[in-house]
């Protein structure tokens, strides 16, 4: 992925695009952005506030461009919130691209889109390449078996820690935001979602590595292995035992008062996410 990126407007919205992108037919796209046509074949992958469609572009550079557009809505408070910090879609941009620099793969960034009404954000897209033939990790947690599962955590606990030494965090580094490709040798590949949650720090701590850790659903007879691969060559320390324990016995906790309480669908009637 080229460093640079190039500035974009596309009627009211503002943005910018990876050069590698900057094709005629992308820039198609993102001149409808609001309300794609037909002809660009799309596929709703997800319905709702923050609406997730599938594009295929024909080029005439090569194979048809898959695309994936991300489409956020802001309501409710989160409206004020824009006036001081960047929009989900900016924030997906920069999380992805740090992402790619730690060495991490993610989806290709395409572009971002962004407009604002009286300072705050209105509308904002985020597009990324599609990518297929990988499976959310969640499956193969509950799939596979213990034998099985041992290589798989221990390969993403070593892809993590790379990404953390390279000062980048997930701040929602759940099962559902990493997809695996198994490859015919037994490897595996990770692919980080949800980029609009990434952090680029100077460094990270020892308790901010743990608790970035808690949100996965290592299994527990594998929790100790995955620690400990995640350590390398260094034994991890107890400190970093003993908080990731911690938070994720207080993660978990939360999990089960918010599910018995229904926290979520309360927050979505009130709009306050």
């Amino acid at each position: 992925m080229s460093p640079d990126a190039r500035a974009v407007q596309a009627g009211f919205f503002r943005g910018r695009i990876a050069p590698e992108y900057d094709l005629p037919a992308v820039r198609g796209l993102l001149a409808v952005i609001d309300q794609i046509p037909a002809e660009f074949a799309a596929e709703v992958l997800q319905a709702g506030r923050n609406a997730v469609t599938a594009v295929r572009l024909p080029t005439s550079e090569g194979p048809p461009l898959e695309i994936v557009v991300k489409s956020f809505g802001v309501r409710g408070w989160h409206r004020l919130k824009t006036l001081l910090v960047d929009s989900k879609a900016r924030r997906a941009w920069t999380g992805a691209r740090a992402l790619v620099r730690a060495g991490l793969s993610t989806p290709a960034p395409i572009a971002y889109l962004e407009s604002r009404k009286k300072g705050r954000i209105d509308r904002a897209f985020f597009l990324a390449a599609r990518e297929r033939g990988a499976e959310e990790i969640r499956g193969l947690l509950r799939r596979l078996p213990e034998a099985e599962l041992g290589p798989l955590v221990s390969a993403l606990a070593r892809a993590i820690r790379g990404g953390h030494d390279a000062g980048v965090v997930h701040r929602d580094l759940s099962d559902g935001n990493v997809l695996v490709r198994r490859g015919a040798d037994g490897s595996f590949r990770f692919l980080f979602l949800d980029t609009n949650r990434v952090k680029q720090r100077r460094r990270l701590g020892t308790l901010a590595r743990a608790r970035s850790l808690v949100r996965l659903g290592i299994p527990p007879a594998l929790r100790m292995p995955f620690l400990a691969a995640y350590g390398g060559d260094q034994k991890p320390g107890a400190l970093f035992v003993r908080w990731y324990g911690w938070s994720k016995a207080a993660f978990e906790g939360w999990l089960r008062i918010k599910k018995r309480l229904g926290l979520r669908r309360w927050a979505g009637k009130l709009k306050l996410q």
